[in-house]
C-alpha cells in the first residue's frame, strides 16, 4: 500500500510543480490573481446573500440551495483540516511560486474550491447552460490555488467533490 501512496503523492507533486512552476505567465498572475477571490468567503457569501434578496422564483430558491451548501460545505472543511493538518506546498517545497499574503493554516481540502461549486451548482441546475460559463470559472479558481501555490491538486479535488455533494443534496432537499 505504501508504493501506491507514494506513486500518487509523487505524481501529485509533479502536477503540482507543473501548474505552479511551469504554466508561469505574468497575465495568468494577474488573471488568478483575481480569479482565486471568487471562491473566498467574501465574494461567495456575498453572491449567495445578494441574489437571495433581489432574485425571484428558481433564481431565489437557487440562490437559497447555493447559501445552505455553502454553510453546510464547510463544516467539513474545518473539521477535515482539524483531522487532517496538511501543510500547505509552499511550507514544504522550497521554490514555490507563491500569491502575496498566503493562508498559514492547513491545505486539505481546498475551502475556495469547496466554496465555489457548492455556491454554482444550484444555479447550473436552474439553467444548464449557465456551465458553460459557471463551471470552467469554477474550474479556473481551483487551478488558481494550486498556481499561486496554496493547495495541492488533491486538495483543490477533494474540494471539488465536498462542494459538489452538498450542493447537489441542497438542490435535492432545500426548496
Amino acid at each position: 500500500m505504501s508504493r501506491v501512496v507514494s506513486w500518487l503523492q509523487q505524481h501529485e507533486n509533479q502536477l503540482f510543480f507543473w501548474v505552479n512552476r511551469r504554466l508561469q505567465h505574468a497575465i495568468l498572475d494577474r488573471a488568478f490573481a483575481v480569479i482565486t477571490h471568487l471562491g473566498g468567503a467574501s465574494v461567495t457569501i456575498l453572491v449567495c446573500l445578494s441574489l437571495l434578496l433581489l432574485a425571484s422564483g428558481d433564481w431565489r430558491i437557487a440562490a437559497l440551495q447555493s447559501l445552505v451548501a455553502l454553510i453546510a460545505s464547510h463544516l467539513p472543511v474545518h473539521l477535515v483540516k482539524k483531522k487532517y493538518p496538511r501543510k500547505r506546498p509552499y511550507l514544504v517545497h522550497p521554490g514555490v511560486n507563491l500569491c502575496k499574503n498566503p493562508l498559514k493554516d492547513h491545505s486539505f481540502p481546498s475551502g475556495h474550491s469547496t466554496a465555489i461549486f457548492s455556491v454554482i451548482v444550484p444555479f447550473v441546475a436552474v439553467a444548464s447552460l449557465l456551465g458553460l460559463l459557471l463551471v470552467p470559472l469554477a474550474f479556473a479558481v481551483s487551478v488558481s490555488r494550486i498556481y499561486l501555490g496554496l493547495h495541492y491538486p488533491s486538495d483543490c479535488i477533494a474540494g471539488i467533490v465536498l462542494g459538489s455533494a452538498t450542493a447537489f443534496l441542497s438542490v435535492a432537499f432545500v426548496g
